[in-house]
Formats: structure tokens, sequence, C-alpha cells
């Protein structure tokens, strides 16, 4: 699940809705407001706004890694991000729907637009809302549509979901790590901080432990990949 930064908003796709009631009990949110203010470091806006459990929930079951298939072709900033979805949406790509979500939308993800996305969100209040190949959560699609100045009418085709992924690719600081201005173990560990599914430094989810989440692929093998990835 993504957490997407906020001159938009959030889930990271760094990123929110209403718990579902179901997993309420898991998380205080009573001191939640603590939490979400650690996002401001990382220069989340409406950090007030974020639900701290539909930011938790785990996207998928664990991916197995003999289901991962290299992109060729992409270049790496497109190898990235198919890792990404590799830990986040796993086979269905971009028209992937949270697992949890009890009420699926009536159409592919790819085939809605963003103005029947929101909607969806709206009549469907207390289950998690993670959408598409990056699993972006409501605070952070609307805060990503904002700045990508989309509207409502667009189609969340894959295109479209790229772009997105492109701006929170941008918040965890791509650029700065492709010029040498921070590490790779610190571009990874801020990578997880917006998507869920990939593990810190501690091998574990920067989520670990609220309403069960995880992260779904070993750091070991997150390790080899951004290797392959960025060789130079």
């Amino acid at each position: 699940m993504s957490v997407g930064r906020a001159k938009i908003g959030l889930g990271i796709v760094l990123f929110s809705i209403l718990p579902m009631g179901l997993y309420a009990s898991s998380f205080d949110v009573d001191a939640s407001l603590n939490e979400r203010a650690k996002w401001r470091s990382f220069g989340v806006e409406n950090w007030t706004e974020f639900d701290p459990v539909e930011r938790a929930f785990p996207s998928r079951a664990p991916v197995l890694v003999d289901e991962w298939q290299w992109p060729e072709n992409t270049g790496s900033v497109g190898q990235l991000k198919s890792l990404i979805a590799h830990a986040e949406a796993g086979r269905k790509g971009y028209d992937a729907i949270h697992v949890g979500a009890r009420v699926k939308p009536g159409k592919r993800p790819t085939q809605m637009t963003i103005g029947q996305i929101k909607t969806w969100i709206k009549n469907t209040p207390g289950q998690p809302h993670a959408i598409g190949r990056y699993q972006i959560i409501p605070s952070t699609l609307r805060s990503l549509v904002a700045r990508a100045k989309l509207s409502n009418n667009m189609k969340f085709t894959p295109q479209v979901q790229d772009r997105l992924a492109d701006l929170l690719l941008a918040d965890a600081g791509l650029a700065d790590f492709q010029k040498g201005r921070i590490s790779r173990v610190k571009f990874m560990n801020r990578l997880a901080l917006i998507w869920a599914g990939l593990p810190q430094s501690n091998g574990r989810s920067a989520y670990h432990g609220y309403a069960g989440n995880r992260a779904t692929i070993s750091l070991r093998f997150y390790k080899a990949q951004m290797n392959k990835i960025f060789r130079n």
C-alpha cells in the first residue's frame, strides 16, 4: 500500500480515509496524532488527515520470489516501478484492488475515471480503498491528482498511474539518489515509507505491527533487485 506525500495528499504513494471498523481496535486512535505528526518531516502537508489504520493494512498476501519477472527495456525507473508493483499489487497490476475491500468497484480500475473512483470511495466507507498498480490510498490519490492537475473525467489508465507513481518517486528523493546526494540505503528506506510492502533496513515494513501489516518481499530480495536496477 502506498503512502503518498501530500502537496496533494498520501498513500504511495506516502499517504486516507476512515478506518475499517473491524480493525479499529488494533490501533490507538487517540494516540494517532503523534504518529501522524512524523510525516511532517517527510513533507506531508495534510498529515492531520491521515488514517494510520488505512495506511497499515497489508496490500496482499506475501509475494513469492518466483512470481517475479524481470521487466525488459523499461529503463531503471521503469524497473523500479515494476519492483514496487510486484510488492504492492502482484499479478493484477494496474487493475489491483485492495484485498480487504468488501465492496469492489463495478469496473476494473483502468476502465474507471478518477471521478468514478472517488465516488466508489465515498460510497463505501469503512473499508480500505488502495487501488491500482501502486496501491494508492484515498488521501494520496486526492493530493497526487491535484499536483498532476488531472481532471475527474480522466481515466485511471496505466499511463496515469505511472505518472502518479513518478510524483511519489520524486518525493522519495529519486533525483538526489541518481545524482549521488543520498545513499542507496537511504533511498530504499524512503521508498519503504511510501510503500508498506517494501522492507526497511531492519527487514520489516515501516508499518509492521499495525493491523497485521508486513513487508511482502524480503530485504535480501529488495537489495538484490535494487543493486541490479541501479548498477552504477
